[in-house]
């Protein structure tokens, strides 16, 4: 296998589990504008993409109704959802030795740039990256093909060799394939292996150590 020098992460599915904080937040703006519930795996649907496509693929709004919906959606989470979340089992572990090992770190989030660092320095987990990217909160920038240039390009890191992504959605997958570099998809996180394959993925992974052997050169 290849070493890759750097290494970007998706946030949602891939580092932590948004589960309950994302769920929450999507059914609180559901309620305030009267539209009806949602079982627990279609919520599950929203976690990955980014927000307003969850709301109007997923929910048939239309724009001003997206931007209702994210705005009702902002109102919980951020005060809420955002904390209702939790690391996976060995992503610390993962991070210190890939970082040992002299990989550079980057997060890759569809989710706002502004809750991403939020969320990552209240797990403690922001020293291990060289920079953190994400989406803006108008909206623009959110796809992960978007993000990923952008993280590609605030690094000075060149397309092809020496980089991947790592993500649990086809999105990452997509996204990397895209802006021309490898990618890993995670078994552990929201994506099934199908999504992942049909997506294309380099490797999947089945587990956090298994990401680490794979970054490493081991897999």
């Amino acid at each position: 296998m290849e070493k890759y020098a750097s290494v970007l992460f998706d946030l949602d599915g891939t580092l932590t589990d948004p589960g309950k904080g994302i769920r929450n937040s999507v059914a609180y703006a559901l309620d305030k504008m009267g539209l009806p519930k949602q079982a627990q795996q279609e919520l599950n649907l929203f976690i990955g993409p980014p927000l307003q496509e969850g709301f109007r693929r997923l929910c048939g709004l239309d724009e001003k109704q997206v931007n209702e919906a994210v705005a009702y959606y902002r109102e919980y989470y951020q005060e809420k959802g955002i904390f209702e979340n939790v690391v996976y089992p060995g992503v610390e572990q993962m991070l210190q030795t890939l970082k040992n090992n002299g990989r550079r770190l980057i997060v890759a989030t569809s989710k706002p740039e502004v809750y991403a660092r939020q969320i990552l320095e209240h797990f403690c987990l922001a020293p291990y990256f060289a920079y953190i990217a994400g989406g803006n909160l108008d909206g623009s920038r959110c796809t992960k093909s978007e993000v990923i240039r952008y993280a590609l390009e605030k690094c000075r890191i060149k397309k092809g060799t020496g980089c991947v992504m790592v993500g649990d959605r086809k999105h990452d997958i997509i996204g990397a394939k895209g802006e021309g570099i490898a990618s890993v998809g995670v078994l552990y996180g929201y994506g099934s292996r199908e999504e992942l394959v049909m997506a294309g993925a380099d490797v999947l992974a089945e587990y956090v150590k298994d990401v680490t052997a794979v970054c490493l050169g081991n897999g």
